[in-house]
């Protein structure tokens, strides 16, 4: 952070003292000085680094006393007074008797934990003042858009939370953790790890979206990314698949298309109506009109969250995505479509290096909120120019290579029928979902169909076993077979 949380901002003067407490920051070195193995973990425990001291000399003492412990030293008042000497550090601190009038103002080592929590606390409250007049600083400049710098307020505030709260946990309960997890699997028989994506097949490959993993699902211009991603946004919402069938909340944050255009696309596809003949008034109203009705009611109950602002900064994309999970419980986030976002703070240095910050505070996000986030990417001109079949690679993901380093999950989807020269292209409704990446498990092929009028997938009869599908997922999930089933 710019700021200097111990000191105001240059050019303005502190019309308070800052919050800090110099007699228990002396009892905190003092008692390093009396037990420094003891102390000295409890202050690494806390998170007490030298900034958390408001008073220069013993910033300066603290900062040369976790030195010594990093070396394997042994700290007492001769050898930190030994230490400073050789440091050119003693005037810095008071002279050579400053440690021992340390000592002398510390009784006992015993209440150590209790000035290391004053300490600490202190220094919290410095830091938010700092980030707070940061916050004034920005507003006052009027260089960005109020969002923008609500944004960046918001992530800072975070930032000084998941410091202060810490992230690390210890390895038996990780361990406990994880065999806990273990037997739920195996009590229930499901397999699935994470949120069903309400197909079979791509459940069986993928076990599911798991909390905290970036999955991208990629591919040229008007193969289907975008129904293939809302097809799953309306199964997880409506909880088809689910071993439970429990309704799941759901984010959007749609950068290409409107909110009326997403919702008509849904309504069409789950009622059966094809979208265009309805926009361009080629199909009659009675039955379609009851069939949409349907839909809007069924549909109307489903937990989805909709943001359809364009241009969003990946950093206001956060704010609003840490928003959205705090006050609607989201469990999953999909963003259409990456290449979309922008980062301000990297414009000005090639649309590789901005596509590679958006790309890796998209997987942050993922970590910070513990929700599965699904990413749309366009795929570059490459699979077109390579070959007659247009067989998407990796090194294909358009504008960096950031996103196959981030992502958890690539899903290549491909339509054998755009592309006359392929075997399969009279297959108007086959599509192939190439899991290309997977990074803790499988990679291969997933057939799908695709039925164009009603932009809808579905399960594709070939590839899947339904009856032994359903007993490894707990039959919890509808498959029918008509050619192609509707998961």
């Amino acid at each position: 952070m710019a700021t200097d949380p111990g000191s105001p901002p240059a050019g303005r003067k502190s019309d308070r003292s800052p919050p800090f407490s110099e007699e228990a920051e002396r009892g905190v070195l003092g008692s390093i000085l009396l037990d420094a193995g003891r102390v000295l973990d409890l202050c690494i425990t806390s998170q007490l680094g030298p900034d958390s001291f408001y008073v220069p000399a013993h910033r300066t003492i603290y900062e040369t006393m976790l030195e010594m412990n990093q070396q394997g030293g042994v700290i007492d008042v001769l050898t930190a007074t030994e230490r400073l000497q050789s440091l050119g550090r003693i005037e810095m601190v008071g002279g050579a008797t400053a440690l021992d009038r340390l000592i002398d103002s510390t009784p006992t080592a015993a209440h150590a934990d209790y000035y290391i929590d004053i300490v600490r606390q202190k220094g919290l409250l410095r830091t938010i003042i700092a980030c707070a007049r940061e916050t004034e600083q920005d507003c006052f400049a009027a260089e960005d858009t109020a969002d923008l710098v609500l944004s960046r307020a918001e992530q800072t505030f975070l930032e000084i939370s998941e410091g202060r709260h810490g992230a690390s946990v210890s390895w038996p309960e990780a361990i406990k953790s994880t065999i806990a997890h273990v037997d739920r699997i195996l009590d229930t028989r499901r397999g699935l790890t994470g949120i069903s994506t309400g197909f079979l097949n791509l459940d069986l490959k993928l076990q599911g979206l798991r909390a905290g993993e970036m999955i991208v699902i990629a591919a040229r211009p008007s193969m289907g990314k975008t129904s293939l991603a809302m097809n799953m946004v309306e199964h997880i919402a409506l909880g088809k698949g689910d071993p439970d069938r429990k309704p799941r909340a759901v984010g959007i944050f749609s950068l290409e298309m409107s909110y009326e255009s997403l919702v008509l696309r849904m309504l069409c596809s789950h009622a059966g109506v094809q979208s265009f003949g309805l926009t361009s008034g080629k199909i009659a109203a009675g039955p379609a009109h009851a069939k949409l009705m349907t839909a809007a009611s069924v549909l109307s109950k489903a937990p989805i969250f909709l943001d359809d602002t364009g241009g969003l900064d990946i950093m206001e994309l956060r704010a609003r995505a840490r928003r959205m999970r705090k006050r609607h419980g989201v469990e999953i986030i999909m963003v259409d479509y990456l290449q979309l976002l922008h980062a301000q703070d990297y414009a000005r240095q090639g649309r590789q290096l901005e596509t590679a910050h958006v790309s890796g505070q998209l997987k942050a996000m993922a970590k910070e909120l513990k929700v599965p986030v699904l990413v749309l990417s366009q795929l570059s001109r490459a699979p077109d120019q390579r070959d007659k079949l247009g067989k998407p690679k990796l090194s294909d993901l358009r504008d960096s290579g950031a996103i196959e380093q981030d992502a958890d999950v690539v899903c290549m989807l491909r339509r054998p029928c755009k592309y006359e020269d392929d075997p399969e292209h009279e297959d108007q409704t086959l599509a192939y979902v190439d899991v290309a990446k997977h990074r803790n498990g499988p990679t291969g092929e997933v057939i799908l169909n695709f039925e164009d009028e009603f932009t809808r997938f579905t399960d594709r009869a070939h590839g899947v076993d339904g009856e032994q599908a359903m007993e490894r997922f707990g039959g919890g999930m509808d498959v029918g077979m008509e050619g192609g089933s509707e998961a």
